[in-house]
């Protein structure tokens, strides 16, 4: 059943681009940004990290803190960050624990090629670790708007 606005945040435990095991549960207290994007270094998930990145202070002084989810493995994610110079971590969900808990798997379908890959969404999550918001309909390279508004 997909998650609701209102419906508790799956907590979760898997590694940063650091190798440092991350868990929702760390942030109890804060409000989260979970974004889910497809690969490190493609036009659309740079562009959404980058805006993400030039919006940090905005987010930081709202008292969110943000963290990028795709099954890229840490050292993509390590080279990603260095590359864009991205203030946030990036969870490398190799396993996809984190996509099967929010429903971000999925059935795609690409010039009538079916296959699987990561729903571009974005989960925000209150203090209480509730979700208070879900964007479906991400727009990369104005997504920190979407979220502050």
């Amino acid at each position: 059943m997909a998650l609701q606005v209102g419906d508790k945040a799956p907590d979760f435990a898997v590694n940063d681009q650091d190798g440092n095991t991350v868990q929702l549960s760390d942030f109890k207290g804060k409000k989260v940004v979970l974004y889910f994007y497809p690969k490190d270094n493609t036009p659309g998930c740079t562009a959404e990290s980058c805006n993400l990145r030039d919006n940090y202070g905005q987010f930081q002084s709202n008292g969110y803190e943000i963290l990028g989810v795709s099954k890229d493995s840490e050292k993509s994610h390590q080279k990603f960050i260095e590359k864009q110079n991205l203030p946030f971590s990036l969870l490398a969900d190799t396993e996809l624990q984190i996509h099967e808990k929010y429903g971000t798997w999925v059935e795609k379908n690409m010039y009538g090629r079916k296959y699987m890959g990561t729903a571009r969404k974005t989960f925000v999550i209150d203090e209480e670790g509730n979700i208070a918001d879900i964007i479906e309909k991400v727009k990369t390279k104005d997504h920190a708007s979407q979220i502050l508004t």
